[in-house]
């Protein structure tokens, strides 16, 4: 197997809330925690959590766009993090990324064409004609034409401008590039534009796609493994069909029957987690989602659950909770669940429980 070209071991991230007149650090905000993945080429790692569970606090660690406290970032088998500022700028040649607002991230007062050829000059990728013809050419892969180089950002409709921001990540021929929620903004239609060409270049130059979202129905059409955050860890991982079929955490679970489906009366009776989640600055003991986890017993209260491999047909599956056997053995329905469905759902916690309370 060949060496992934995204490997990220323990990466961690805190921000530090300061007070007094010395402003000392009282408290932190543990925003991403011990967070490992690897991303090989041509593949597509899928983020996914609610608001607030440290998705972009991660992508933005992964580029050092904010600082990871601590932890080991390798690409293509050099470490960045401790790159000195004049290395780190030759290595961002190789990572880009797509963030959620294509307005915001483009600058007003440049053309498309200077927005292009900026890349590209700075990284010396190429100049004088090549460059020139090399913006025509990133235009036309990302399904634009010649004459809009001349135009501002406002002149775009919202796809057009992510069309151009994907088209300004592709400029250094990147290995990696991170999507933070990058249609999210968009509509519906113009959403599944992007998400079929991002697929498209990730088949044509074989980069590997760090995808940021909270559309799990985005996240399913174009991810081959999903990673689930809560809290800033990451608490289950595996490939996208087995998140999908046979989720491990309770936490994935809810998040699956959380998401719309189109089959009238299945939001009557669709199983949710009650309340909101919890603050980072002071998450809970032991598991941190088990203030709202309808399987919670004591040990979940008094011990974290570290993230284990589960057994898996890919052999890749992993998840941080203590009953994720009774979890994955719970049936799963794409509609509204029956009686009989929720019937069966605590037959299998019960057993559960009762083995636990035979063993001691």
């Amino acid at each position: 197997m060949s060496a992934p070209v995204l490997d990220v071991r323990n990466l961690t991230k805190h921000f530090p809330i300061k007070s007094g007149i010395f402003k000392r650090s009282t408290a932190a905000v543990q925003a991403v925690t011990d967070v490992s993945f690897s991303v090989g080429a041509g593949e597509t790692l899928a983020i996914v959590g609610e608001s607030g569970c440290g998705k972009s606090t991660t992508g933005r660690a992964l580029l050092r766009l904010l600082e990871p406290d601590s932890g080991q970032v390798t690409l293509d088998g050099e470490e960045i993090t401790a790159l000195p500022a004049a290395r780190m700028q030759a290595a961002r040649r190789h990572m880009q990324m797509v963030f959620q607002d294509p307005f915001g991230s483009l600058n007003p007062r440049m053309t498309v064409r200077e927005t292009l050829m900026e890349p590209i000059l700075l990284h010396r990728v190429a100049s004088g004609a090549a460059a020139d013809k090399m913006v025509s050419e990133l235009l036309k892969t990302v399904g634009l034409n010649d004459y809009h180089a001349e135009r501002y950002p406002h002149e775009f409709s919202g796809g057009q401008r992510q069309r151009i921001c994907i088209a300004r990540a592709l400029a250094t021929r990147p290995r990696l590039i991170v999507c933070d929620e990058p249609v999210s903004a968009l509509d519906v239609s113009v959403q599944a534009q992007i998400v079929n060409l991002l697929q498209d270049l990730q088949k044509q130059f074989g980069m590997a796609y760090v995808f940021i979202s909270h559309d799990l129905a985005v996240v399913r059409h174009i991810a081959k493994r999903v990673a689930v955050m809560y809290l800033g860890r990451i608490v289950e991982e595996a490939p996208a069909e087995e998140i999908f079929a046979t989720p491990r955490h309770p936490y994935t679970r809810a998040l699956i029957e959380a998401a719309p489906k189109p089959v009238p009366g299945a939001a009557e009776g669709r199983e949710m987690v009650a309340g909101d989640a919890p603050s980072a600055l002071r998450p809970p003991s032991g598991c941190a989602f088990h203030p709202r986890c309808p399987l919670a017993q004591d040990i979940c209260k008094r011990e974290r659950p570290e993230l284990r491999p589960m057994p898996s047909a890919s052999g890749t599956a992993a998840a941080a909770c203590h009953f994720a056997e009774t979890v994955a053995a719970m049936p799963t329905e794409a509609t509204r669940p029956t009686p009989e469905l929720l019937a069966r759902r605590l037959a299998v916690l019960a057993e559960a429980r009762a083995a636990q309370a035979a063993a001691g």
